[in-house]
């Protein structure tokens, strides 16, 4: 993975077919998407149930971009090393999962995956700064987590932006997650955000038999992103 700045999408695989998610990932990478995000959930740090390393592990080989791995469970720490091996190439932590986010961090970075930190909307800008430099990524949760296709939270703008004054020049990504459409995009990218996570906003209209949707929602949310990055810019 080389680090760069550009807008890239990550369509999230809990809005695909869950009866098909091997050939609903070759669609999207087909369709131009650039990473492939899976949400975990454990139904305690989170409401909602979804899946496990053994699922990982077996859609890991129909992944040909980057994996992105999203743990919204807790604790964290005992299962870190078996979404390594299930082929994570990112794991992202909560900073409110448990009590020792800096520990966590070290454990990611020690399986050879790059470390993400994911921050709750509740959770301030100020809670990532110590742990700038054990990071690879910030995911800022743009709705509260446990479920797609919420609506966006605006207040999160903010925090991106003081994110993105924080890092500097770090190779570190921002992500953002929930409530991203064509629409909400040009915000977080003019803002400072760099990976844009889409569940319906990607999904919605197509299916495997036609995925012709995927590109076109992939395309209008890249555009709309990528438009806003270069007017900020200016």
């Amino acid at each position: 993975m080389t680090f760069t700045r550009s807008i890239k999408i990550a369509p999230s695989i809990l809005s695909a077919d869950f009866a098909d998610f091997g050939r609903e990932i070759e669609a999207i990478e087909a369709q131009d998407c650039d990473w492939v995000h899976v949400d975990v959930m454990d139904g305690h740090f989170v409401p909602n149930l979804t899946f496990g390393p053994p699922l990982v592990k077996a859609i890991r080989r129909h992944v040909t971009t980057v994996m992105d791995v999203h743990l919204m469970i807790a604790p964290v720490d005992p299962y870190i090393e078996a979404f390594a091996e299930a082929g994570a190439d990112i794991i992202t932590a909560h900073a409110e999962a448990g009590p020792h986010t800096h520990r966590t961090l070290q454990a990611i970075r020690a399986t050879g995956a790059k470390a993400g930190l994911a921050l709750n909307p509740g959770t301030p800008a100020s809670v990532a700064e110590p742990l700038l430099d054990m990071v690879d990524l910030i995911c800022v949760m743009t709705v509260n987590p446990g479920f797609g296709g919420q609506k966006f939270i605006d207040s999160q703008i903010e925090k991106i932006r003081q994110l993105r004054a924080m890092i500097g020049d770090r190779p570190v990504h921002i992500e953002i997650d929930g409530g991203v459409t064509p629409e909400t995009a040009p915000r977080v990218a003019a803002a400072g955000a760099d990976v844009l996570v889409a569940g319906s906003a990607v999904f919605k209209g197509g299916s495997v038999a036609d995925p012709a949707p995927y590109g076109a929602n992939i395309r209008a949310i890249r555009k709309a992103a990528e438009t806003a990055t270069q007017a900020a810019a200016e």
